[in-house]
């Protein structure tokens, strides 16, 4: 099982021991689940109101991604901007013109009140927006209990209300190294081998 330090200078292990009791608890969980082959996918959870790809496709390609920003030592509900790099590159691999986005995201209740609010990531892609990392926040310790949002891929003026997100124009996302080095070559190379004679419109 690879498991991917957040910090540059220190391993796995080396980093879980400086983590808080309470973050180290959630990491141990995050172990056991990858150990187990039990860690949630997103496409369980997927709003998808898309006309890109088929159904199969869509539903294997944000499993795929995630599994591989999966493989960050807290699990993925802070990997965002790592997924949204991820995913735009295998859209792009497939002729789609496709970006991430940077920006706010901003959840509300069924009564339109306003839950909680951070900077996020997603992609988008024509008319249609990809928010596929949100099943998996309750797991980040910044997020409220409160906040249930599932992921979407689809119309971005049909995004569910549970949700806002609000780009922040001419904002880039700097390029991130474990994305560059070792998930998008790997990404790629099952892209080739899975969707071969794929051809985007």
């Amino acid at each position: 099982m690879r498991e991917i330090s957040p910090a540059v200078d220190a391993s796995a292990d080396e980093y879980l021991a400086h983590l808080p009791p309470s973050m180290k608890e959630i990491v141990l969980q995050i172990r056991q689940e990858k150990a187990a082959g039990t860690r949630p996918n997103p496409s369980a959870f997927l709003l998808d109101r898309s006309s890109l790809l088929t159904d199969a496709l869509r539903r294997s390609l944000i499993d795929k991604v995630a599994s591989l920003v999966d493989e960050n030592l807290s699990g993925r509900s802070d990997m965002c901007l790592q997924f949204a790099q991820l995913l735009s590159n295998a859209l792009v691999h497939m002729k789609f013109s496709a970006r991430p986005v940077l920006g706010t995201a901003i959840y509300y209740d069924n009564r339109a009140r306003e839950l909680f609010r951070w900077s996020h990531a997603w992609v988008r892609v024509g008319q249609e927006v990809i928010d596929g990392n949100v099943d998996c926040l309750s797991e980040n310790p910044l997020v409220p209990d409160s906040v249930q949002v599932l992921p979407y891929w689809g119309l971005i003026r049909e995004t569910p209300a549970d949700r806002m997100l609000r780009e922040k124009s001419r904002e880039n996302l700097n390029p991130d190294s474990d994305v560059r080095d070792i998930w998008w070559p790997e990404l790629r190379a099952w892209l080739d081998e899975s969707v071969s004679g794929f051809s985007g419109a």
